[in-house]
Order: structure tokens, then C-alpha cells, then sequence
């Protein structure tokens, strides 16, 4: 969105109910006088408790409209806190600009008569004709009902020659929590306790003069724009009193048309029989269907859409991509009308693990609707499969029961392959902390247990299931004794080589047992490899506020495998991001597009723990500092008189595709927090992204560029003019076109992540997977894509405050 773009909604096209929620009311209640209060002095003002509620009327150019709504009792002062949701009758469309909202606070604890505390009034739409959001602070006036004329008595805004450094705190507080400021966690540390102060300064210096009705309105993706809604638009007409328009409010507005709703279950009962059979959709209706198969999975079919699709279901048997758009058109609570729909979906052309997917989502709750999807799903081998389990175990959560066709499916596949079988195992184990759904993935664990245990030698060489099983325990047990030498390690006063001299010490001592372990163990990280052992001399601790321990364990095979085990951090959220990267690795390869990408290998072995792949490779802050150059750096492995820059031209062809790749994966994922320390390079020059604390569009700088791309990494291309860095973009427009073909199945697996506890996601699902939609551009052609994406990354490249902030980091990180 260009700097002068506004984008907004008119009101008019808002068919949702007027919300807004009564949150709370600050300042000091006077107690109510009891008649006793007079004549006996020990009559307390806890007995006298005042017990309030707020009525909320609605009033449309000075006319109340509407019945007046209540908020239940609140009895709990001094602080009075309802935070309850008000939902009106009346929708955002109805409005006009000069619609407002009466409140007034009543206290029922004086007996038969309510006592009136006092009422304030507030105008929907500002000055500009914006609908207000966001947090509302409206000061009450004491002994008055809110008077909903206009212009009204009873304003809740704080006059101007009244407003003091409080009210324009409190104005910007509101803009903050309505995300027009950017969040940046320390900065706002900082600013909120010297508000805290300021607010007890004001405090004390003018007393609680004053009650104030904090209220908290809905707020939309974009600014809402007062526009009129023809009849509905109230018009003071100039004409006299007999020839006004008058607009009646209809109870009724916005409810299901009986007459509509019968005549749509009559031309639905008529079309189950074999009237529909031979219906052929119009060159138009062809024209409109093949719009809504395009459509992402995420998007909500219309009524319209949805009567299209069921109209013409038998002629789109064959589109097997229509199949789960048909199955979002179905009424499902209608017995008839579900039947015949099972029996379609069985003659259905098969369709993709892809959409299979889709079939899993909470969207489906039928559970033959499932049961098929998992049949599309055995069709996938177990090198795909692998890149779906994550997901998998996920969707457990929307199943109907605990031992399900999902869950039995994905044990008799673990059984068969011990790599899924690892990764199944902690998958499950990890989602046992949650006590929602600890029962349903404690019966698949169950599961998973039993079966193996029956397994007869043979099947995975000469282990039994019982060996098997057991080869899988001793992974948790060797976490245990890591979070036990963590501790220990963390106890140690001093620097990091006091802390790693510790380390070996435990390795080389008390608990020298894993130096060479009694029977090899299956690698969490990598199943298929055994270890057999710790190299305490080998092994180190990262300077980090964490301690995370570097171990290299010995493999079975002769070689060794390193490791990074972290405890005190939830890593689930790399787990995916790095599953995703494998993932789109995987896409592009399959297109013939190696981008020397690096998907190391995560895995998530506790809510606060987990391992790590440790590839040997340097930041990029560490190798400015040391080489002052990327290509200097380069060219000290991979020295070539004659190749560019210096260098051979393998390795920069690797730079520069591993950088497309990224550039590409990170903006599509939203990764935010990128500096020169999570930004590594390899010898061999291939550079990949480490730590993905921020996705999905959150990040804690302000003003991130939309791809993540520093000059130093242009200037080892040669600079914005030269053709390697042409490539450069060449490679990143390629990249992109083909993982958006594959945007339905990245959506598919995001929205099956919804139920997750992973950060990012849990806080707001639904925008999360829209914010993911948006960076497809679905409405953008393949050609459209690369225009798209050049003015991307020149806006990127050409985006200067983004270095200012990296030497803030630097100097962070310098003094830490």
C-alpha cells in the first residue's frame, strides 16, 4: 500500500450488528446513603455496597431507535469492571452520521427506587466521518440521564480547554491498541510506567472530581467512512412537516425471510431427485463457477455461490477440485440433503492430498467427510506424509472422538516407517501438556504404544516392537538428563568458559554414562541414525542468556552428529517455520529450482524445550566485524583470480540463489526481527535464517521493509546495477510464482494449525492465515506476480531506517 493510500469500508456495506463492549468505570463512587446512616454510626460502607449497571440506547438524529439495552449487576468497587459485550439490533448500515450512543450508569442498592448516577453521550462517527473505534474514556455528568438529542447535553468528551497531558496520553494509548503505533516492547515498558506516574500525579493533585465510562468499540481491518444507504439515510427534507420521509425501524431486519428460506428448501427437495442430472450450466454460470474453484480456502461461499454449486453438482463430479466447494454448500443438518451428498462424494472424481487437507479442517465436522479425506491421504507416500504430521497431529483436535479414522491411520503409517514413528511419538507427547486436549492425544500416544509393542521382528531389521518402543523412550530420557545438566551448568557463577569447563566436567564424571551410552539410541532429530554417545571435548555452551549446549553425539555409522539442545524457550514455532521452508524446498525442487536452501532440522521436545540441527556456519555480523565483506569472507574459501568478485562462480551462484530463496520464504511467512546476527552464512555460500521468534506480519522494529534483504548482502552481488544481482531477482520472481501454486496446500496446513499453542497463530488464528492469504495475490496473474514482486524488492533495497535500527541492534548487542 502506496503512503497516500487510504483504504477504508463504507458503512453502508457493513451488514453486522453495532458492538461495542462496557468495560469498566473509573474514579471514586460516593456510597450510597442507607436511611440508617444518620443514627448509627457503625453501619459501614462495605454494608452500603452500590450495585450498578449501565443502560445503553441507541439514538439516530436525536430519535432513540431501538429498545435500550442493559449490562448485568456489578457490585465489586471501589473498581467497577462489567467487561461485558453488547451486541444492538441495529447494524453499521442503518447508521447515519449522526447517530449516537447514550449511556447511563443506575444503582439499584437504594432500594425501590433506582438511583441515577449519571449518563454521558457519545457521537459513532467523528468530525471526519470515520466510525470510531477502539477505547473510549466518556466523562459521566453526576445526576443526569444521557440525553440522546442532538447536539446533546451530556457530551462524554472532555471539553478542549479542559483536555490536559492525560487525555492526550490516553489518546495515544488508544492508537496504540488499535495498531496504528508500532508495538516495540522495550520503548513501551518505558512509556507506560512513566504514564503510570503521571496518571497518580494527576491523581492526587486534582482528587477523583470526576466518574469516567470507559468504552471499548469494535474495530475493523480498515477505517469505516460515513456513507449513505438510500431509504435507510434519514434526510431533514426543506419541504414542510407533511411531505417528511420517515424511516420505520423493522424488528426483523437482517433475519432469515421464512417465505425465501421455504422456497429455497422446495427447489432443493425438487433437484434431489434426477431433475438435476442433466442440468449443464450457461457459458456464464460456467464462467462463475470456475471463479469460486478458484477461490483460496480460506474464503466463505455466498448464498448465491453456494445454490450455484448445488444446482449443478452432478456436471462437476468430474472437477475434482470442486469437491470440497460442493461440500461447504451442503446443509448438514438436513438428514436428505447430507445423505445424497456422501453418496456424490463417494462417485466424486478422487481428489489431491492437497484438498484432502482441507477436509480436516474444523470447517468439516462430518465425520464420513473426514474418514474420506484420510482415505485420499493414504495414497501419499511416507517422504510427503512426513511433511504433513505436524498438521496431522493438529488435527486431532477437530476429530469427534479420541480414537478416530485420523488417529488410527497415522499409527498403522508410524508402524511401518520409524521415522514417523519418532516424530509422531513427540509430536503427541508435547500436545499432552495441553489440558483442553490432553485425554484425546494421550489415547493416540496410547495407541501408537500398543501397536508397536505387538510388532514381530523383522518388519524394521532384527528389533521386535518391544526393542523398537523402547529405542524411542530412552530419546525422553536422554532430554531429562539435558535439562538436568542445564540446570546444573546455570548454577555456575562466572563466564561462559567457566560454564563450559563445568559441562565437560559432568560429561567427563557423575555423569560419564553418556559418554558412551549402554545401547545406541535413535537420534529425535534424525531417527534413522543411532548415537552412542556424548564427545564432552567436543561439546560447548553459546554465549546466550539461555546457555543452550552444543553436543556432539557419536553415530553408530563411524561419523558424529551435532546438536544444539535449548531449554527455557518454546521452539515450536521455528518447528514449523522450518518445516514450511522444507516444505517450499521441497515445491521448488520438484519444479527444478535448487535454491541451496538450509531447512536444519527442529524439534519441539517439550513446551520449554527442544533440539536443534547445528550447521556450522558464522553470522553475518561476525563476519562484517572480522572481513568487513560477504565477499572477502567468500573469497578466502572459495578464491578464483578469474571468477567474479574473486570468487568462483559456484559459490556465488549459491549466495545468490540461497538469498532468493529466503527473500521469497520470508515474506511470504512474515518473518519479522531480522538482523546480522540470525542471518548465517557457510562456507560454501549458502546463507539461511536462524530464530523465528516474530511471524507472520509481527515484528518488534518499527518500519520493517516488506522483503528482508540488507545492502551488504546486494554489494556481494555487485550492487543494485550489476546482472548478478539481475539474477537476483531473476531467481526471486521465479520462486514465487511456483510456491504460489501451492498456495492452497501452505493454507490448508496453516489453518490446521488454528487449535495450536504456538504464539503467532493462537493469538488471532484466523487473521493470521488472511495476513498469509494476502501475500499470495491471488488476484494477481503470473506475469502481474513479477512486476509485483521487483517493485517489492526495489521498495526494499531502497528503504534506508531499517540501518539505523541494525546499528541499534549492533550496539545491543555489543554491550550485553
Amino acid at each position: 500500500m502506496g503512503g497516500n493510500e487510504f483504504r477504508f469500508f463504507l458503512s453502508c456495506d457493513i451488514n453486522l450488528p453495532v458492538t461495542f463492549r462496557i468495560e469498566r468505570l473509573e474514579g471514586t463512587l460516593r456510597p450510597p446513603k442507607s436511611p440508617s446512616s444518620d443514627v448509627d454510626p457503625t453501619s459501614t460502607t462495605e454494608e452500603r455496597r452500590a450495585e450498578l449497571y449501565v443502560e445503553c440506547a441507541l439514538y439516530i438524529d436525536g430519535a432513540p431507535f431501538g429498545l435500550p439495552t442493559r449490562t448485568r449487576l456489578e457490585s465489586s468497587g471501589p473498581l467497577y469492571c462489567w467487561n461485558e459485550l453488547i451486541t444492538l439490533s441495529t447494524k453499521y448500515r442503518d447508521l447515519t452520521g449522526h447517530s449516537q450512543l447514550a449511556l447511563t450508569v443506575w444503582d439499584v442498592s437504594c432500594g425501590k427506587d433506582e438511583g441515577l448516577v449519571g449518563g454521558a453521550t457519545i457521537l459513532l462517527f467523528n468530525s471526519k466521518k470515520q466510525l470510531k473505534t477502539g477505547k473510549q474514556k466518556l466523562r459521566l455528568w453526576q445526576g443526569k440521564v444521557a440525553d440522546g438529542s442532538f447536539p446533546t447535553s451530556t457530551p462524554g468528551k472532555v471539553p478542549r480547554h479542559e483536555r490536559g497531558e492525560l487525555e492526550r496520553l490516553e489518546k495515544l494509548v488508544n492508537r496504540y491498541e488499535r495498531g496504528q503505533i508500532q508495538c516495540v516492547d522495550w520503548l513501551d515498558r518505558l512509556a507506560f510506567k512513566a504514564m503510570e506516574r503521571i496518571k497518580e500525579r494527576e491523581s492526587s493533585r486534582n482528587g477523583s472530581l470526576h466518574l469516567y465510562l470507559v468504552v471499548d468499540f469494535c474495530s475493523f481491518e480498515h477505517r469505516v467512512v460515513f456513507q449513505e444507504s438510500g431509504a435507510n439515510f434519514l434526510l431533514p427534507s426543506p419541504i414542510g412537516s407533511t411531505n417528511e420521509i420517515v424511516t420505520v425501524w423493522d424488528p426483523e431486519v437482517g433475519k432469515i425471510n421464512p417465505s425465501e428460506h421455504k422456497q429455497l428448501k422446495l427447489a432443493r427437495s425438487l433437484t434431489r431427485g434426477i431433475i438435476d442430472r442433466d442440468l449443464k450450466p450457461s457459458s456464464n454460470e460456467r464462467k462463475s463457477i470456475q471463479r469460486i474453484l478458484k477461490y483460496p480456502p480460506t474464503r466463505t461461499l455466498s448464498g448465491d455461490e453456494r445454490q450455484l454449486l448445488w444446482k449443478f453438482r452432478f456436471s462437476l463430479m468430474s472437477e475434482k477440485r470442486a469437491l470440497t466447494k460442493f461440500l461447504r454448500c451442503v446443509e448438514w443438518s438436513d438428514v436428505q440433503e447430507a445423505k445424497q451428498a456422501l453418496e456424490l462424494m463417494g462417485k466424486w472424481e478422487m481428489i489431491d492430498v492437497c484438498d484432502a487437507l482441507e477436509l480436516l479442517s474444523p470447517v468439516f465436522e462430518s465425520e464420513e467427510v473426514r474418514a474420506y479425506a484420510v482415505s485420499v491421504l493414504e495414497r501419499a507416500d511416507d517422504e510427503e506424509l512426513q511433511c504433513y504430521l505436524l498438521q496431522l497431529v493438529q488435527a486431532l483436535r477437530f476429530e469427534r472422538s479420541d480414537k478416530s479414522r485420523l488417529s488410527h491411520f497415522l499409527v498403522q503409517r508410524a508402524l511401518r516407517n520409524i521415522e514417523l514413528a519418532s516424530f509422531l511419538r513427540w509430536y503427541v507427547a508435547v500436545e499432552l501438556h495441553d489440558p483442553a486436549y490432553a485425554k484425546r492425544f494421550y489415547c493416540t500416544y496410547e495407541l501408537l504404544e500398543e501397536n508397536m509393542m505387538k510388532l514381530a521382528a523383522g518388519m524394521h531389521g532384527d528389533e521386535d516392537g518391544f526393542k523398537l518402543w523402547q529405542s524411542l523412550v530412552r530419546q525422553t530420557e536422554l532430554t531429562a538428563q539435558l535439562c538436568s545438566i542445564m540446570r546444573d551448568v546455570r548454577n555456575v557463577r562466572g563466564n561462559t568458559q567457566k560454564k563450559i569447563e563445568k559441562l565437560r566436567q559432568l560429561l567427563s564424571g557423575l555423569l560419564s554414562e553418556l559418554t558412551y551410552f549402554e545401547e545406541p539410541i535413535r537420534s529425535p532429530l534424525a531417527p534413522g541414525v543411532l548415537i552412542t554417545g556424548i564427545v564432552p571435548s567436543e561439546s560447548s555452551i553459546f554465549k546466550s542468556a539461555l546457555h543452550p549446549l552444543r553436543l556432539t553425539f557419536r553415530a553408530a555409522n563411524g561419523g558424529n552428529c551435532k546438536i544444539i539442545f535449548k531449554k527455557g524457550d518454546d521452539i515450536r514455532q521455528d518447528q514449523l517455520v522450518v518445516q514450511m521452508v522444507y516444505l517450499m524446498d521441497r515445491l521448488l525442487k520438484l519444479e527444478n529450482l535448487d535454491l541451496h536452501l538450509t531447512p536444519y532440522r527442529v524439534l519441539a521436545t517439550g513446551q520449554d524445550e527442544g533440539m536443534l540441527e547445528f550447521i556450522p556456519s558464522r553470522s553475518l555480523a561476525q563476519i562484517l566485524s572480522e572481513h568487513r565483506s560477504i565477499t572477502s569472507y567468500l573469497q578466502k574459501f572459495h578464491p578464483d583470480e578469474h571468477g567474479p568478485f574473486g570468487i568462483t562462480a559456484t559459490c556465488l551462484e549459491t549466495f545468490i540463489k540461497s538469498c532468493a530463496g529466503y527473500s521469497v520464504i520470508t515474506y511470504i511467512l512474515g518473518i519479522g526481527d531480522r538482523h546480522l546476527d540470525n542471518l548465517l552464512l557457510r562456507d560454501d555460500g549458502r546463507l539461511f535464517h536462524v530464530d523465528f521468534g516474530f511471524i507472520l506480519g509481527r515484528d518488534p522494529k518499527p518500519f520493517p521493509p516488506p522483503m528482508k534483504l540488507c545492502k551488504e548482502m546486494v554489494e556481494a552481488m555487485g550492487g543494485a546495477e550489476s546482472q548478478y544481482y539481475t539474477r537476483f531477482k531473476s531467481y526471486c520472481c521465479e520462486a514465487y510464482n511456483i510456491i504460489r501454486k501451492s498456495s492452497n496446500l501452505i493454507l490448508n496446513l496453516f489453518h490446521l494449525m488454528a487449535g495450536s499453542n504456538i504464539p503467532d497463530i493462537a493469538s488471532d488464528p484466523e487473521k493470521g492465515i488472511l495476513k498469509l492469504q494476502e501475500k499470495f495475490r491471488l488476484d494477481l496473474d503470473d506475469e502481474a506476480c513479477i512486476h509485483f514482486f521487483q517493485d517489492l524488492i526495489n521498495e526494499s533495497v531502497s528503504a534506508l531506517f531499517p540501518q539505523m535500527v541494525e546499528t541499534i541492534h549492533r550496539w545491543a548487542q555489543y554491550w550485553r
